[in-house]
């Protein structure tokens, strides 16, 4: 009987301009992006765009490779808003996303009361793993970024933002 290699947890870390072709690479190679019709050229655009900059990113790191992105927006609906969450294909169910996950709501429930984030009706993967980690649906913004397809608000929250 041979001993599990045991793995390696992934380090999640501000992401930095030389991490941005390797994000672009797994958002180009993954759901819901591709079927969104995102390419190249848009992610270019937005991971050289100045509004960027206003925004908190991070990447996982796995044995010196990136292995998914989180995007947040500040100053959400009393809140902040998850604006992009993205794991490389090998790196799926293996604890990628709950990492980027969990270091995003320490960061923003440590300043706020709610995380909100949008994903597509379609990406049922994607809205169980955030019904797991606590969200709730709060309903469907249809036709937002492909005809015939509804975005679904979700959000995770400490409480409302004033006390009774």
């Amino acid at each position: 009987m041979s001993a599990a290699k045991a793995i390696t947890p992934p380090l999640v870390r501000v992401m930095q301009p030389q991490d941005h072709n390797a994000a672009i690479a797994l958002l180009l190679d993954s759901e819901p992006w591709t079927r969104l019709g995102y390419h190249k050229a848009d992610w270019d655009r937005y991971f050289s765009s100045a509004a960027l900059q206003e925004r908190e990113s991070f990447v996982s790191e796995q044995d010196g490779r990136v292995t998914g992105i989180a995007v947040v927006r500040k100053k959400f609906l009393l809140g902040d808003y998850l604006e992009l969450l993205g794991v490389a294909k090998d790196a799926r169910r293996a604890g990628t996303g709950k990492a980027l996950l969990a270091h995003v709501e320490s960061l923003v429930f440590g300043r706020g009361k709610n995380l909100f984030a949008c994903v597509s009706d379609f990406n049922e993967s994607a809205r169980a793993f955030y019904k797991q980690q606590g969200y709730r649906e709060i309903g469907p913004i249809q036709d937002l970024l492909i005809q015939g397809s509804s975005e679904i608000l979700v959000r995770k929250t400490a409480g409302p933002a004033r006390p009774a």
